[in-house]
Order: structure tokens, then sequence, then C-alpha cells
């Protein structure tokens, strides 16, 4: 038994050998990567590790200082250790994202990243964004072909910065988190097929943002979010500020730039093939609530300029005029903070007027809500709208005393229809419900509900048509005359 035990430990010692000695494994330990070094002395050595490409592992527990950000390129998995923290310090100033794919830097698609395990200490050291405008994640992808996020843990996010922060991208797969803070959890501009599953939130603004639009120093780039997965989350009550919502569904519209036009601060317009923005952010970091007259049309291929006293950004090439999220399913989501859950979204105010008069309308597109279990009591609607939707499928959920708000925005009419169909749900709500309120004049609804249950003997439903139209063909009671 002794001489098979020592043999079998000398084949394993052996394979261990042969790994580590692997071109496409790398510790970055043998790089210096270290918890009894300094903040800057471990980003030298995670950066010259991870500039190796293949898979990198960082296994020795133990809390790692790092004083700034470590680039990752195409074919890189990162693995981080179980008990290993990456602590952000202030050795050489403030700094923004702890990790940040290389072609970030020149808008060029990375390929093939994994990011597994890590766990990130924020410890108050915070910049808004720093070498891309309005990209502020603690680990952020910008430009990024199949990237997978795995078991990534952050506990104390902070205003001004999210949590994980994802734009321009394809093939996105993040499972396994938790994220707790100030802030939000995971901020996704546009991007095309995504995954988002069995993450934990306790955040004070949202859990989720799917901002196809958004403010214009809180995301890099302005486009549709489709085909996606939101699966097996859980918003927790924590701190009871009811400041964001557990998913922000973020729509906008804008349209070209001409002469003597009005804007504001975040407006963004098209000339010459790109997309501008306004940005009107004081040094203290609010708005300038400034109206501004265009009289000069912005050119300039990169960067910021000053036209008119209107600080452009330029954002992206292209001739986009409406963003977007569409073809999004939520499934398995439990909710405890009592908020609201999920807003279907338009800003408009000193920081961000989603839409501007006149533009092209966008028409955000099916949307469905599967096993949705609302675990409060609170009031607050279960879903807001004040955007053009074709149709809201809610299904096999639980809900309890809040319902769909539809609600007006005055920059931009709505009377497109919108279908909504509710089956196979838990009504938990005792005494009168009110299911549907629409404040949007002219608004046209179909609604549609089957196969429902009700728990409470005096359980009513209430529609509230406003200045619209609704049609109801319901199996509840109060609206199944």
């Amino acid at each position: 038994m002794i001489l098979r035990l020592l043999v079998f430990t000398a084949f394993i010692a052996s394979c261990l050998s042969i790994d580590a000695q692997n071109p496409g494994f790398t510790n970055a330990a043998d790089f210096g990567f270290s918890p009894n070094a300094t903040g800057v002395e471990n980003v030298k050595a995670l950066q010259k590790s991870v500039d190796q490409g293949g898979t990198i592992i960082v296994s020795q527990p133990g809390t790692y200082k790092v004083a700034g950000t470590t680039y990752v390129g195409s074919n890189t998995t990162l693995e981080f250790g179980n008990g290993v923290i990456l602590k952000k310090v202030d050795e050489a100033g403030p700094f923004t994202h702890v990790l940040l794919n290389k072609g970030a830097l020149t808008r060029t698609y990375d390929e093939h990243i994994v990011i597994k395990g890590l766990n990130v200490s924020v410890n108050h050291v915070l910049k808004a964004f720093d070498e891309v405008f309005g990209l502020r994640g603690q680990i952020a992808f910008f430009y990024i072909k199949d990237l997978k996020i795995e078991g990534f843990r952050c506990s104390d996010i902070e205003n001004p910065q999210f949590g994980i922060h994802v734009c321009t991208f394809e093939d996105l797969v993040i499972d396994d988190v938790i994220l707790k803070g100030t802030k939000d959890g995971i901020h996704l501009g546009r991007g095309n097929r995504f995954s988002i599953s069995n993450v934990v939130f306790e955040t004070v603004d949202d859990a989720i943002a799917l901002n196809a639009h958004d403010y214009a120093t809180s995301n890099p780039e302005l486009g549709w979010i489709e085909n996606g997965l939101v699966k097996n989350c859980y918003d927790l009550s924590g701190d009871q500020k009811l400041v964001g919502f557990f998913c922000r569904i973020l729509a906008g519209g804008w349209i070209d730039w001409h002469e003597s036009m009005k804007v504001q601060n975040a407006d963004a317009v098209v000339s010459n093939g790109r997309i501008y923005r306004v940005d009107g952010i004081m040094p203290n970091g609010k708005p300038d609530g400034k109206e501004y007259i265009s009289e000069t049309r912005p050119t300039h291929t990169e960067g910021t300029k000053v036209l008119d006293g209107i600080k452009w950004v330029m954002v992206q090439k292209g001739d986009e005029h409406v963003a977007g999220v569409r073809n999004v399913t939520f499934r398995d989501i439990y909710l405890e903070k009592p908020r609201v859950g999920f807003s279907i979204h338009f800003d408009n105010g000193i920081w961000s007027r989603s839409y501007y008069p006149g533009a092209e309308i966008p028409m955000q597109k099916q949307l469905v809500f599967d096993n949705i279990r609302v675990m409060h009591d609170g009031t607050k609607e279960f879903l807001g709208v004040d955007t053009p939707i074709d149709a809201i499928t809610i299904c096999n959920s639980s809900l309890k005393n809040g319902g769909i708000k539809f609600r007006s925005n005055k920059a931009m009419p709505d009377y497109f229809p919108t279908a909504i169909n509710i089956y196979g749900t838990v009504f938990n709500a005792k005494g009168q419900m009110t299911l549907l309120d629409n404040t949007v004049d002219n608004k046209i609804i179909h609604l549609n509900t089957s196969s429902n249950i009700e728990t409470s003997s005096d359980f009513f439903a209430k529609v509230n048509p406003g200045k619209g139209k609704v049609t109801i063909s319901s199996d509840l009671n109060g609206l199944d005359d």
C-alpha cells in the first residue's frame, strides 16, 4: 500500500512538473506576483505573466495589492485560486479598472478571453473612467468577442464605478457572480448574444443595466443590446434605498446634426458618419443644466473638441439613430428588494434625455419574464414602461402588490400598440391589485391573461386605461366580465 502511494505521488508530481513547463500554462508567481509585493510591483508582474497568453494562474491564497490596470489580450485565460483577493491600492494615484482588454484602447476586437475566480476589493480606490471615455467597470471589456467571466466577487462596489462593465460585444457569458455595493452590479452597453446567470446582487443602484442608450459618461458607445438570457438571479434587500431597479432596460433616439439645433448634456447627434455626444459634466461631477445652440458641425475623428462652448465627444463611427433592447428573456429571478423590478426606460432630465424630440422612435421588442418571484410586500410596480415596446410576456411567475405601469414621456408620443400576455402566474395580492395603470395619452394596449391562480378569496384585479385604450381578455377576478 505504501509503495503504491509513493508511486502515485511521484506520478502526480511528474504531471505537475510537465504542466509547469508547458508554454501555454503560466504561474503568475514566477513573474513576482505575490501577497508580499507592492501594488506597483504586482501590476508589473501580472502584466508580464498575462502577456504570455494561454492560461495564467494565481494559486497561492492571499491578498494581492494592485496599483493599476492589467491589460488582457486575446486567447487568454486568467484563473484565480480560492482565497485569492486583488486589492486596489493608491500607490500611484487612483485608477479605474483592475482588468481591461487590450483592444479597448484602440477599438480593436479581442477574442477568447476567460476570467475565472477573480475577487476584487475596491478599497475606496475609485476613478470614473480613464483610458476609455465612459467605461467604468472594476473589470471592463470594450470591443470583445467570446468573453466568459466566471466566479467573480466584489462586495464593495462604490459610486462612480460599476462592478462589471462590457460594451460592444459578441458572445458574452457571465456566471456564478456575487456583487454588492452602492453602484450598478453588471452594466452592459451595445452587444449581441449574452447570458447572465447564477448571480447574487445586493446593490443600491441597478443590479443589471441593459443600457443601449446611457448617460454620456456611462457607456463608450450606443447601440442595440439583443438576444440574451438573464437567469437564476437574486436581488437581495440589503440597503433599503430604492434608487435603481433590478434591471434597467434603456432605449434612445437621436437626430442628424443641423445648424442652430439646441442641445444639452448627453445629447447625441450624427455628423459626417460619426456619432457625437455633448459632455456637459462640470468638475464637481454634476451636469451643468445648460441648453446650448450648436452653430458649428462637429467633425473631429477622435477625442473631444469644444465648439460654440459645447464639449463634443466623438463616440463612434456609424450613422445609427436609435438604440434599445430586444429579444431578451428573464428567467428564475427572485426579487427581495421592494423597488421597481424591471424598467423599460427612457431618461429625460439634466443627466440625459434618451430621446431627442423629433428623432426616429425606437421600438424595444419581445421581452419575456418567466418564473419571476416577487418576494417583498412593497407597492412599487413590478414592471414600468415608458418606451414603445411591441410585446411583453409574463409567465409562470409569482406576483404580489405591484403591477404594470405605462409612464408618460412627454418628449415622445407613443401611439404604438403593446400586447401583454400573462399566463400560468400566481397572484398573491389581497384585495384590489392594480394590474395595469396607463398614463400615456392615446396608448393602445392589448391585455390577455389565462390559466392564472389567485391565492386570496378577495383578490380583485383593476385596470386604469387613462386616456388610452385597453382591450382585455382575462381570467382574473374583476377583469373576467
